[in-house]
């Protein structure tokens, strides 16, 4: 059975990526591994004491963000679904998580990034290094305008 592995963080466009991934993994009979990259806890020489999350509390939230982007996405049908939460910068873990897959699915924008752009860094550096195939999910408001501006510019 073939693989698509799909990076999910808390913001609505990975529940777009994990919906076309579903989608998709139905047309293929494939299964689906959902990913979601969590930053390991740094320390810094700081002015003030700051409290920093555990390395269980950022593995329980980035449990929680993939349980709430499949949730939102629909749930999983009759698509198996596996869920991997794992420390480490996301292209990489992204990458090493691809290892093995036929697909990797990331939205277009996620949590972090410039609004303005239309891949964000972690996008440009999957398609970059990953070793298979990438799909690139854009935003919903920009998958519904027109391929050409009626007003004669284009999008």
């Amino acid at each position: 059975m073939s693989t698509i592995v799909v990076g999910v963080d808390a913001s609505v466009h990975a529940t777009h990526a994990v919906r076309w991934a579903l989608e998709d993994a139905r047309r293929r009979g494939a299964s689906v591994r959902l990913v979601h990259a969590y930053p390991t806890p740094e320390f810094t020489a700081m002015p003030a004491l700051v409290s920093m999350p555990s390395e269980d509390e950022l593995r329980r939230l980035g449990a929680a963000a993939v349980a709430a982007a499949l949730r939102a996405a629909g749930g999983a049908g009759d698509v198996a679904v596996e869920t991997r939460v794992v420390a480490g910068s996301p292209a990489r873990v992204l990458v090493a998580q691809a290892a093995d897959a036929d697909l990797l699915v990331v939205a277009a924008r996620g949590l972090g990034g410039f609004r303005g752009l239309m891949l964000g860094s972690v996008s440009q550096q999957v398609v970059t290094h990953a070793p298979c195939p990438v799909v690139v999910v854009p935003p919903a408001d920009e998958r519904s305008r027109p391929a050409h501006d009626p007003r004669g510019g284009s999008p």
